[in-house]
């Protein structure tokens, strides 16, 4: 296992700065102490967190995941993929703020563990008070909050800052290339939207997944406190433990290099029902067509042309971006 590339917070002060020196390179990097002038932190070490959250406190429900002791945090599948090893129940977030700082450091109690909550939703004001320069105005914080756990490894589809707040925090990532052997399970029955490895975490020479022992030394590691921050590239996995009795995270999801609404994931989807069961040699075919005209591994396709000639495969910000969608949409309605 190898350590992440490490920056000061203090070192970059603005979302263009931040993409073009980190988020260009597509790999992770750790941001420490970003966050650490956040009221947030501040209430975590002054002792008064819970007082702090609750004056922002909207009265809404949500999602909590409650374990039994003896799954220890880890929220996963049951034996046989068919459900989970843990129960969902519907709680107010003071009422669930109140229910984990209770809980205490009673291991033999149930873990608990609530997720992916819009501050602006739950914590209304929040985010005015606990700003993140990096990332651009629009995208808004949300924030995950519980027990000791284990986040299954899985990756998003859109880039993420993730804060730690409050406790410490473990993130194990590993590079997209390595989806081949993290033994990913389905992709339409998930436990919190997205697929996840079966194999992470698993014991060195488990019988279930040879191939993952190729890829399981080439995890990057890395423990954050309360301020620190960690930069997740899209489609990179990173399965995350909460290390202490009570902990707190706000991240950030955004498409740092978007074009306009079309998403990747939604490209992938649709070759998917096109292409993945023709035969192996047409598949073959059509992924030299995609290396050349997408992917672009050396060159652009029409680099022999004049550029007043590339048509639709010019640059998408001079409007070829709309051509190409209307092209796309008129040929799925079947014009």
């Amino acid at each position: 296992m190898t350590s992440l590339r490490e920056i000061s917070g203090d070192s970059l002060s603005d979302p263009q700065a931040f993409r073009q020196d980190v988020m260009l390179d597509c790999r992770p990097v750790v941001l420490r102490g970003v966050a650490k002038a956040w009221p947030l932190v501040a209430a975590t070490r002054g002792g008064n967190l819970a007082e702090y959250l609750l004056q922002f406190d909207s009265g809404r429900e949500a999602e909590m995941f409650v374990g039994a002791p003896a799954i220890r945090g880890r929220y996963h599948y049951g034996e046989d993929l068919a459900g989970f090893n843990f129960e969902r129940r519907q709680l107010g977030f003071g009422a669930a703020l109140a229910a984990m700082l209770a809980r205490g450091e009673d291991r033999d109690a149930p873990s608990m563990y609530m997720g992916s909550l819009s501050t602006d939703t739950y914590l209304p004001g929040f985010a005015e008070q606990n700003r993140m320069p990096l990332v651009p105005e629009t995208v808004r914080p949300r924030i995950w909050m519980g027990t000791e756990s284990q986040v299954a490894c899985h990756h998003d589809t859109a880039d993420n800052v993730a804060c730690v707040a409050a406790g410490h925090r473990r993130f194990t990532l590993f590079a997209p290339e390595a989806i081949g052997d993290l033994y990913v399970g389905p992709i339409d029955h998930t436990m919190a939207g997205q697929p996840v490895s079966l194999a992470v975490g698993s014991e060195r020479g488990d019988p279930r997944f040879p191939r993952f022992e190729r890829v399981r030394n080439e995890a990057l590691v890395v423990e954050l406190g309360p301020g620190d921050a960690v930069y997740i590239p899209k489609l990179w996995w990173h399965q995350v433990e909460a290390l202490d009795p009570f902990n707190i995270l706000v991240n950030y999801w955004w498409d740092g290099f978007a074009s306009g609404p079309d998403q990747p994931n939604t490209a992938m989807m649709l070759a998917m029902i096109a292409i993945a069961e023709r035969p192996a040699g047409e598949r073959a075919a059509w992924a030299a067509f995609f290396d050349h005209y997408v992917f672009r591994p050396e060159r652009h396709p029409l680099e022999h042309l004049p550029a007043e000639r590339h048509g639709i495969l010019g640059p998408l910000v001079a409007g070829n971006y709309g051509r190409i969608r209307s092209v796309v949409m008129r040929l799925l309605r079947g014009g």
